[in-house]
């Protein structure tokens, strides 16, 4: 009789335990979601803001005037 109620003991405990981790990684992953929002990057280049067009803004990007050909313009929108 006593081994019965001991296996249910450990049992209830194991039960216990594994309840009280599983809330644990619930609330560390529901804080890591309300923080961790996300971070908005932008990779355009410095100073292009106060260009007249998007031209302008494109032939004065030292980064581009390698790769573009003056000649043929795309604009993606």
């Amino acid at each position: 009789m006593a081994s019965t109620e001991t296996d249910i003991a450990i049992i209830a405990g194991v039960i216990i335990a594994v309840a009280f981790i599983l809330i644990c990684l619930l609330v560390v992953t529901l804080h890591y979601m309300c923080r961790h929002k996300g971070i908005y990057h932008t990779n355009e280049a410095k100073g292009t803001e106060f260009a007249e067009n998007a031209d302008v803004a494109l032939q004065n990007d030292p980064a581009l005037q390698d790769a573009c050909d003056s000649i043929k313009k795309e604009y993606f929108i």
